[in-house]
């Protein structure tokens, strides 16, 4: 069970709610909640919503053919997004590498038994 793990979020109504609170203290979450206004909280977050709106969602990007019209279609761009995002895109920060390949170099560097990467 997780103990005292901080769970960000903006102040939406469904984060506040009392219900939700008392999920969060059964799992052993504590809420986080940034001051209403601003992203300081959630500013990962925002980037990435940014970064998922202006490069697969929006009119003329890559991934779309065509309408969006069903839950279907966005699920599909999304999909292939989030492929692109973690195995394609380079990164300046990892020197024009992908995230993927940079992971995976890091953890077949570590001693065996001392992993602690998801599966």
């Amino acid at each position: 069970m997780l103990s005292r793990i901080p769970l960000n979020s903006d102040a939406g109504s469904q984060y506040t709610a009392i219900y939700f609170g008392e999920t969060l203290m059964i799992e052993g979450l504590v809420p986080s909640i940034g001051t209403v206004g601003d992203a300081l909280d959630n500013a990962l977050c925002e980037t990435t919503i940014g970064l998922y709106k202006t490069e697969c969602v929006r009119e003329g990007s890559p991934f779309r053919n065509g309408p969006l019209t069903t839950v279907a279609d966005v699920e599909s761009i999304t999909s292939a997004w989030v492929h692109w995002y973690n195995t394609a895109r380079l990164m300046h920060r990892l020197d024009r590498r992908p995230p993927a390949e940079v992971e995976a170099e890091y953890y077949a560097q570590q001693p065996i038994g001392q992993h602690t990467g998801h599966t």
